[in-house]
């Protein structure tokens, strides 16, 4: 069934050498104290708890999945899956980032991100579980009142419970501004909500012993349309004032959805029933609130595709040295055997280098991400503060997007390196790509984000937060520029550069006559400005790697083959991409719907 490791060499490249994070730490003061020693270490366990108790039970939950029973409502997580969530609370991972006034560690998201990733690989169904837990943490931990935190905060952070987002109703999908569910204030400042919710990840388990679910609904004054919408927790079992569990609360699941992926994970249709909840922020506010949970849900799911993109191609990469198939065409490789490896064969070795560079400039840019995010949280400088909080807004569309479809192709890829094996359950790589492929449609289908990120986030500010980014590049780009030994990096990069600015003026003049115009172009624009993305990192990354190809490390060497295959072989894809997006509306809009 494979095998999970976790990639630590690169991490560690990735933290230490690229981002220089422990330098970068000491400018916060929540986290000045934080060393590489520590930070490896803490790394080095969550790989373990990966490959060893998490990876053996990936199978097994895609083969079992989840048993609802009708009558109690409950649901039975896979075998070993409630086993591994103890090990995992009782480690402490759950507390990793979270608020030490409540029980957590305090310690900073940029490590956190790189655990994600090794919990993604190693069993993205079993990971959703405690990882929507710390989006309601950061939901309730801003808008919460003192009350609610002082509640329910504690057992989120320890693990002991797990919390949910109740968003979408059968009739809205993404359109939030038709949910139907209504809340009912009651005397004690409690209210009674009934609906119904689907595609509800984690709704209900037997993995903690309560669930915290962060609930929309309208109260009765709420006007139509988003601005109606409040933000309530509901829980599964209502918490005394000491927090022991109270009263069974009348939410409950009443099927569970059968899905093309992630078996293990329990995608629930939960039904409210005068269910008591209480708000969360303001009234008719909710939106705003949930926002938090929906942004970190949103990160989570590029770490998810970033996962499976790193867990398909070192399975390919075993599979490959192994497999004999014909002989290289430039001759016989191994004359010891009846045939060569397949990795002698070039598009092997592109199917491999595909989802080796979609994983190496995912996981760094993720993680510049993840430490843009700590800068935010904590930087002593406001305008720091500013600019990191900015260039997150801009980012998270695309690492939710480009991270996904890449995880997509990727995924894809490394099966088609079995050929028909590929295709057989008991190699486990089709399980990755069906597993993939929810990741491009929950928590906004991947072309909801690029309407969010070209419509809200750049055309909406003129283009301000794109600038920040821009002069990153820029940057790089004038101090490197005359280095003939980076040439080959910067030139494509400064090109592609210019090419976005040029790209995204044209659409905004040409979106000031039709609207229509950002919906044609948003989705080969999120690729677009992915591919800028990666070619900026991947380019830092060559840097490094050219001042240490003497150093006798072959990591180095195997960085720069990489990074010239990106810049060979994916980024190219950026001129097709240009030209659809500069292709206008009217070929997607001139025929007439009954003409279909």
């Amino acid at each position: 069934m494979g095998q999970y490791i976790a990639p630590l060499r690169d991490m560690q490249f990735v933290l230490h050498e690229l981002l220089d994070v422990t330098a970068e730490l000491k400018a916060l003061p929540a986290h000045a104290e934080l060393d590489a020693d520590t930070i490896n270490q803490l790394l080095e366990e969550g790989g373990k708890f990966a490959s060893k108790v998490l990876f053996p039970l990936n199978h097994v939950g895609d083969r079992e999945g989840c048993q609802l029973d009708p009558a109690t409502h409950e649901v039975k997580t896979p075998t070993g899956f409630k086993e591994a969530y103890r090990q995992f609370v009782d480690a402490g991972w759950p507390a990793l980032t979270c608020d030490p006034d409540f029980g957590g560690q305090g310690l900073p998201i940029i490590v956190y991100n790189s655990l994600s990733e090794m919990l993604n690989s190693a069993n993205q169904a079993w990971y959703m579980y405690p990882g929507l837990s710390h989006g309601a943490y950061e939901c309730l931990h801003e808008h919460g009142t003192p009350e609610l935190k002082a509640l329910y905060l504690p057992k989120l952070i320890s693990g002991q419970w797990t919390g949910t987002m109740c968003l979408t109703e059968s009739h809205c999908g993404t359109d939030l501004g038709l949910l139907r569910s209504k809340a009912v204030p009651q005397a004690d400042g409690s209210c009674k909500i009934t609906g119904g919710k689907i595609f509800i990840s984690a709704g209900e388990h037997d993995m903690a012993e309560n669930i915290v679910h962060l609930v929309l609904a309208r109260l009765p004054d709420a006007p139509p349309g988003t601005k109606g919408i409040s933000l309530f927790i509901v829980p599964k079992f209502i918490p005394n004032a000491d927090g022991t569990l109270g009263a069974r609360n009348t939410i409950t699941c009443g099927a569970l959805e059968e899905k093309m992926g992630i078996h293990g994970n329990s995608t629930c249709q939960m039904n409210l029933d005068d269910a008591s909840g209480w708000l969360i922020g303001q009234p008719h506010k909710g939106l705003n609130a949930m926002f938090i949970m929906m942004n970190a849900a949103r990160l989570g799911v590029g770490m998810q595709g970033l996962g499976l993109t790193e867990v398909a191609y070192q399975n390919a990469l075993v599979y490959a040295k192994e497999r004999l198939q014909m002989r290289s065409l430039s001759g016989v490789k191994a004359p010891d055997k009846a045939a060569d490896p397949i990795i002698v064969h070039p598009d092997v070795r592109r199917m491999l280098l595909t989802a080796k560079a979609y994983a190496e400039g995912g996981r760094a840019f993720s993680s510049f991400v993840a430490l843009q995010i700590d800068r935010e949280l904590n930087h002593p400088d406001e305008a720091m503060r500013k600019d990191a909080a900015d260039l997150v807004t801009l980012l998270t569309p695309i690492i939710k997007a480009f991270m996904t479809d890449n995880g997509w192709i990727a995924t894809s890829e490394a099966m088609q390196v079995y050929g028909g094996h590929g295709y057989i359950a008991e190699w486990g790589m089709e399980q990755y790509v069906r597993d993939a492929r929810i990741n491009m449609i929950y928590e906004g289908t991947n072309t909801i984000q690029s309407l969010d990120l070209l419509g809200r986030k750049i055309l909406m500010d003129n283009g301000a937060k794109l600038k920040k980014f821009g002069a990153l590049v820029q940057a790089f780009v004038e101090e490197n520029g005359t280095d003939d030994a980076m040439s080959e990096f910067i030139t494509p990069l400064a090109d592609l550069g210019d090419k976005v600015t040029k790209l995204t003026t044209e659409i905004g003049m040409k979106a000031f006559q039709n609207p229509d115009e950002v919906g044609a172009a948003a989705v080969p624009y999120l690729r677009v400005v992915g591919h800028l993305v990666y070619s900026y990192f991947f380019a830092r990354m060559a840097k490094i790697a050219l001042a240490k190809l003497d150093s006798g490390d072959n990591f180095y060497k195997a960085k720069l083959a990489t990074t010239r295959f990106y810049f060979a072989r994916l980024q190219p894809e950026t001129a097709m991409l240009i030209r659809q997006a500069r292709a206008g509306a009217k070929s997607l809009l001139d025929l007439e719907a009954e003409l279909f």
